[in-house]
């Protein structure tokens, strides 16, 4: 069984590719796509615990995604990937929701322990949330 379900979001094939593979190797359930508009997509269909999002993609970039999906998924953890010219977009990503923001290329095992946390924060919730509905 799966510890826990991530989306990475990535227009770089390459990067995308062998992140979902290295993740898949630690026993994670592991999607990924190209861009802002199909991880919208997808998240209407699919339950994710965290997303790993891009910052810098065409068309909707990672911030606009990311408030994309706070506004339908409140819950749902995402960890910002950021390249060089792009860290003040992280912090924004932060301000704006974003669990932590990570650069590229991403040290695998610090990505794993980013990801632990966020979806140790996620179930947290989910178990308030649940427990605040019990008669």
């Amino acid at each position: 069984m799966p510890e826990f379900n991530v989306l990475v979001v990535d227009d770089e094939e390459d990067f995308r590719d062998t992140l979902v593979k290295r993740l898949r190797k630690r026993n994670l359930d592991v999607q990924g796509v190209e861009s802002g508009q199909k991880a919208l997509e997808l998240l209407d269909k699919v339950r994710f615990d965290v997303v790993i999002l891009d910052v810098k993609m065409p068309g909707i970039d990672g911030v606009e995604t990311l408030q994309e999906i706070k506004r339908k998924k409140p819950l749902i953890e995402v960890i910002m990937l950021t390249g060089h010219g792009s860290v003040e977009m992280g912090i924004q990503g932060m301000k704006l929701g974003a669990f932590e923001y990570v650069m590229k290329p991403a040290d695998i095992d610090g990505l794993m322990e980013k990801m632990r946390r966020a979806c140790k924060k996620k179930f947290f919730h989910e178990e308030k949330i649940r427990q605040t509905k019990e008669p």
